[in-house]
């Protein structure tokens, strides 16, 4: 009988980390689904009645290296280890530059960027010592953003951590995968969710959480990809705003202000 795969959720309560959550459970996995407060979720706690022995719930701050540290050691002992690691938590703030907000600066970057790192240096040394073992196909996921492709008016405080973490990933995933850890990262465009319910404009080829889920869940579960990226349209226009000339892509993104 094979033996189920167990999943790490950084960022499952809610929107499509919480969509994500369904799909492992319902595809067989053992889960430890993290969020602030993901032992008090009404979501999660139905979905533990359900799931008592395949779903774990476990606050975690990603913000606390010392929350960390502790809540790494139980994540892989719940289970007896971890073959995949999903970082989903992110935040969202709108910002142009007559309301630019330190403290929200500092909150996108320590949640889309710095919790991931802080992560990855207590887990690291865990798939590390499996790497020689018979364990095979670690993987570690990053939901990432199409925006990190080009930065957008008012959108720089989240897209800037989002670009920061895809470079990591590219200077990375060399190293982990000579670990025999595949790591995979995410760009997808606008999904409906609370965060961009901020926004106020209108938002192209916008997506539902359980949709962006399950795009995500295919990737991960039959893809060996650096990268997850839809939709087309949206991934295009934003790909071809890099390869152009600035004087181009400037005058373009110009014309996005309101």
């Amino acid at each position: 009988m094979q033996a189920k795969k167990r999943i790490w959720i950084v960022g499952g309560s809610l929107g499509i980390g919480l969509e994500f959550v369904k799909l492992c459970l319902n595809s067989n996995y053992l889960v430890i689904t993290s969020s602030r407060s993901a032992s008090t979720s009404e979501d999660l706690l139905e979905l533990k009645q359900q799931y008592k022995e395949e779903l774990s719930l476990l606050d975690l701050d990603v913000s606390s290296k010392e929350d960390i540290k502790q809540k790494v050691q139980i994540a892989w002992n719940t289970y007896e280890g971890i073959d995949i690691w999903f970082y989903n938590a992110a935040t969202y703030n709108i910002m142009s530059i007559d309301s630019w907000d330190i403290e929200k600066f500092e909150q996108m970057n320590e949640t889309n960027y710095l919790g991931v790192i802080r992560i990855m240096s207590e887990i690291l040394p865990c798939f590390k010592n499996l790497e020689n073992t018979s364990v095979k196909n670690m993987k570690w996921a990053w939901n990432c953003s199409l925006s990190s492709y080009f930065g957008l008016p008012n959108g720089g405080g989240y897209s800037a951590p989002k670009a920061a973490l895809v470079n990591l990933a590219e200077s990375i995933q060399p190293e982990l995968k000579i670990s025999n850890i595949n790591l995979q990262i995410i760009n997808h465009g606008f999904v409906k969710t609370r965060l961009t319910a901020k926004n106020q404009f209108e938002m192209p080829q916008l997506m539902e959480a359980k949709e962006t889920a399950e795009k995500i869940f295919e990737g991960i579960e039959n893809s060996s990809s650096f990268e997850i990226r839809f939709p087309f349209g949206l991934r295009a226009f934003l790909s071809l705003l890099k390869i152009l000339p600035y004087k181009i892509s400037l005058a373009l993104t110009k014309k996005m202000m309101p």
